[in-house]
């Protein structure tokens, strides 16, 4: 497909969504920054967090891995239902009752400043790598299709795609994102929906007779009951799903800034239901098109993208769409995967943001005021060089690496946020970094050992254990004497 072709389609896009901030700026100011002014249709929210969830990552990786693992991640989306439930009716009461604007405001209320410290730490932590690491897989793409014809150079691909996000969210913040990223999320439906009507309708089979084929060839199995020491067992993958949820929608402020932007608890609960009612359908009509893009690749002969021997998952979705699909859909795909993407990474910089101004430093007033902007565009400049660090070590069990460990630091906010809401207990509040630090490695260092030893293999349920973990260990801590003057 041609890049120029490809380059103009992202300029126009963009220019949309400039357009969109520019509308949506009028009467902005700095509260609607953070907090969209408290006016956000629900509706809107909803919608718009299915972009933000569904990174480019997923758009391009869980279609790709059904041609390894057939329908496993569902089991996992199935668990995301009882942590929506959990956000919905536990968490999302007590961010609003409590009035926060960073979800973080709540360990300190709860705990005091060294919670709060830590918990914003290790978001600003898990987020930034998380968004650099999305971006960085992301740009990979954009630059194999588009910028090495024109002889760009990969930094100046990620600059550029930093700037555009800066450009449209810099002033009103989660009150343009709100905006955009509902857009986002409806060119990445029709994105799927197009490829997966074209998809089926080329293999020339009926509905029914290709249903068929692709539970004859095991490509839309969705329970693993067979061995439990594997990762992919169900009970594993359901109760990791749940566990994840909480800590990674719930328990992350980048998720919850646009839930805190309803103008009630009622509201943000409709959302919330609503968006996991979306984002259930989505992810499976996500692994059908997997299995259908595998079937046609097979059907028509077409050799599947492979490296040092094995199938390049992640690019078998972008290369059917690119190289043999009619350019139209390649097209819209294209468009697809850039709205996943930048869904994703707008609304992070906005958070990102938010905890640093709120939770780190504090600021209030006129301070805010002066600082807000730097922050942004300095979170914009730190995710550029992370990116350039990814594309630097060029490694991917060493990108891995970072990722996992950033993973770890959601299991001490699980132990964190559950133990004020369970417990009673008023503990010493400096000793709370300290166990924050000690849970992780402890359940990193347990990872290796029962896999070692019992040939177990650790899901994301390790997020339950660190987090249960870090809950015993705060309940050891000494009540706080209050004194009383």
């Amino acid at each position: 497909m041609n890049p120029l072709i490809l380059l103009c389609l992202i300029i126009v896009y963009f220019s949309l969504l400039v357009i969109i901030s520019r509308v949506v700026d009028k009467n902005s100011d700095e509260e609607s920054f953070f907090t969209g002014n408290k006016k956000s249709p629900w509706y809107l929210v909803a919608f718009g967090m299915i972009g933000a969830s569904l990174s480019g990552v997923t758009f391009v990786s869980v279609p790709g891995e059904v041609a390894l693992k057939s329908f496993e991640y569902f089991q996992m989306v199935l668990g995301y239902i009882v942590g929506y439930l959990v956000i919905a009716f536990v968490l999302l009461p007590l961010y609003y009752r409590m009035n926060v604007t960073s979800i973080y405001e709540y360990l300190f209320i709860r705990f005091g400043r060294n919670a709060q410290l830590i918990g914003s730490s290790f978001f600003l932590l898990s987020r930034t790598l998380g968004s650099a690491l999305r971006m960085y897989l992301v740009v990979l793409i954009l630059q194999a299709f588009i910028f090495d014809d024109l002889n760009v150079p990969f930094p100046v691909t990620i600059a550029l795609s930093l700037a555009l996000i800066w450009v449209y969210t810099y002033k009103s913040g989660i009150k343009t994102i709100v905006y955009t990223d509902t857009l986002q999320s409806a060119f990445m439906l029709i994105s799927l929906f197009g490829t997966i009507y074209y998809v089926v309708n080329e293999t020339g089979l009926s509905f029914s007779d290709l249903n068929t084929q692709l539970q004859d060839m095991n490509l839309t199995k969705v329970f693993f009951w067979d061995n439990f020491k594997e990762k992919g067992f169900f009970w594993k993958q359901f109760v990791g799903g749940a566990i994840v949820a909480i800590a990674m929608t719930g328990l992350d402020q980048d998720l919850m800034q646009k839930n805190l932007t309803c103008p009630n608890i009622r509201d943000a609960q409709k959302n919330m239901i609503s968006f996991t009612t979306i984002l259930i359908f989505i992810n499976f009509l996500f692994l059908y098109l997997g299995a259908c893009i595998y079937f046609y690749a097979i059907q028509k002969g077409i050799e599947l993208p492979m490296s040092d021997g094995k199938m390049r998952t992640d690019l078998i979705f972008p290369t059917m769409a690119l190289n043999h699909f009619p350019p139209i859909l390649g097209f819209v795909f294209f468009v697809g995967l850039i709205a996943a993407n930048y869904a994703s990474a707008d609304s992070a910089l906005a958070s990102l943001t938010t905890s640093y101004c709120l939770d780190i430093k504090k600021w209030k007033g006129k301070e805010l005021t002066k600082n807000k902007n730097k922050v942004h565009l300095g979170f914009t400049i730190l995710l550029f060089f992370v990116i350039c660090v990814f594309y630097i070590l060029n490694n991917k069990s060493t990108i891995s690496l970072l990722f996992t460990l950033a993973g770890y630091t959601y299991g001490p906010l699980v132990g964190l946020f559950f133990f004020g809401i369970l417990s009673k207990k008023i503990i010493q509040d400096r000793l709370i970094p300290y166990i924050s630090f000690i849970s992780p490695v402890i359940c990193y260092g347990l990872n290796f050992v029962v896999e070692y030893f019992w040939g177990y293999k650790f899901a994301y349920e390790l997020l339950l254990v660190n987090g249960g973990l870090t809950f015993l260990l705060l309940n050891l801590i000494p009540e706080r004497k209050i004194q009383f003057d």
